[in-house]
């Protein structure tokens, strides 16, 4: 592998940022310079100039479903993946819910050979806790399995768990990190019940934050926190949707001494219910987006610490499916693409700063999952980068959509900034619209 230099660049890294030059060699990062670099590495390395541009550490999405086994109509690893560090996403953890369910070390291990043969960003996959495998989760290496999946509201097959017994079970003996989806089942089912009488199968799709709603989330998501508290669980509570919930958070610790964490969805910070009449089914998603008021909420609780992890949900079907009605119309869209350039426009409205970005999108989730070496600009780190273009103005549109289902809640926006180029374990991968032919993508590791 070639040595490569970047100079000229403002990295943003660790609440900072700073014009340096980072040199990449055997795929790590073998130094920083912050002035003169030796005439030695200028004569031998292969320079990329940033130009004053952003340079971050890669992205990592701890929430993403590739739909590979079993669902590829809609995307798989590698189609996927190629969105995700055409956004800036370099690692990713990928959700169980395929066909067959990632619910046994066998499926595990062949998500992973699969991954390892077609993922261009690094990548790891969550084992789904059902009421009847416990032993498949307690006999799973976790040093490289990024924690167990747990669906307390809807979900596909066996995979919802919403009996106390099997709460207990799996709170009190799960040996790793537990990331759960929190909405309480027996309220939707009542929810539904009710508008299908008033509406029978011809829903206003604006009606799911009140069938999937804040007082469904709420009981699920404090019921979640007190077993945690309990059996002293390492909890971490997905795609937080109602600023209720985030009272729910600690604010004042740590990072790395909490053992309950919280993550917000790009799609809950942007959206609220006034767009449901724009977007219909577009933006159905579970947990539904809710209020302007619950947006705010959850913007201010990543802002105070409440919340610590933004990520994507990513969850792509064909446009055909998302065009049916409220009931069929499945819940979810992709997101990769576009999540680190969604949160930068926040960031140049000054709703958020660019360094809390990096943090919550980039720091935050490594420390969480405990991921060796990446996440950070840092010495003997792996070089996962993002050099990010401002003042590079444009729209999306099929054309430029790379998900395989080629549709984006996004569709017709215009974004200010773009990613230029990205790098993955020191491998240049994407480079202003054109694609690297390796594979360069790496299981993560986990301490």
């Amino acid at each position: 592998m070639d040595t490569q230099l970047i100079t000229n660049a403002i990295i943003v890294n660790e609440g900072v940022q700073k014009k340096a030059s980072v040199l990449i060699r055997d795929g790590k990062i073998a130094d920083l310079f912050d002035a003169a670099i030796p005439e030695a590495i200028l004569k031998t390395a292969v320079v990329t100039d940033a130009d004053g541009q952003y340079l971050l550490p890669g992205a990592i999405d701890d929430q993403v479903h590739f739909r590979e086994p079993g669902l590829t109509h809609k995307g798989d690893i590698h189609s996927e993946s190629k969105a995700a560090v055409a956004g800036g996403i370099t690692s990713y953890m990928e959700m169980p819910n395929t066909v067959p369910q990632t619910t046994t070390r066998e499926a595990l291990a062949e998500k992973f050979a699969l991954a390892a043969t077609k993922s261009l960003a690094n990548y790891s996959f969550y084992i789904g806790a059902t009421r009847h495998n416990m032993n498949e989760i307690l006999q799973t290496d976790f040093s490289g399995v990024c924690g167990v999946k747990l669906f307390m509201g809807s979900s596909t097959g066996n995979m919802l768990v919403d009996d106390m017994e099997s709460l207990k079970n799996i709170f009190s003996r799960t040996p790793s990190l537990l990331a759960v989806h929190c909405e309480q089942e027996e309220i939707i089912r009542e929810n539904t019940a009710r508008f299908r009488a008033q509406y029978g199968e011809d829903v206003p799709v604006a009606c799911h934050p009140l069938i999937r709603s804040a007082e469904a989330c709420y009981a699920s998501s404090s019921l979640a926190v007190r077993l945690a508290g309990k059996y002293r669980t390492r909890l971490h509570v997905l795609h937080l949707s109602t600023a209720k919930e985030t009272a729910l958070f600690d604010r004042d610790i740590p990072l790395s001494e909490k053992r309950i964490t919280a993550e917000v969805c790009v799609h809950h910070l942007w959206f609220d219910d006034a767009d449901y009449n724009r977007y219909g089914t577009a933006i159905k998603w579970n947990p539904a987006i809710k209020t302007q008021a619950d947006r705010e909420g959850l913007l201010r609780a990543l802002l105070d610490g409440a919340i610590d992890v933004v990520a994507t949900d990513h969850a792509p079907h064909t446009w055909e499916e998302k065009q049916q009605t409220y009931f069929k119309a499945p819940s979810g869209g992709p997101l990769v693409q576009h999540s680190l350039l969604a949160m930068l426009e926040l960031a140049d409205r000054q709703q958020i700063g660019i360094e809390q970005v990096v943090e919550k999108m980039c720091h935050h989730p490594a420390i969480i999952f405990k991921i060796r070496n990446r996440g950070f600009i840092r010495k003997g780190y792996w070089a996962d980068l993002v050099l990010v273009g401002a003042d590079s103005p444009w729209t999306v549109a099929p054309e430029n959509i790379l998900y395989r289902c080629k549709w984006s809640p996004f569709t017709g926006r215009l974004f200010h900034r773009q990613v230029l180029r990205t790098w993955v374990n020191g491998n240049v991968v994407y480079d202003r619209g054109q694609f690297g032919e390796g594979i360069y993508g790496k299981a993560l590791e986990f301490m």
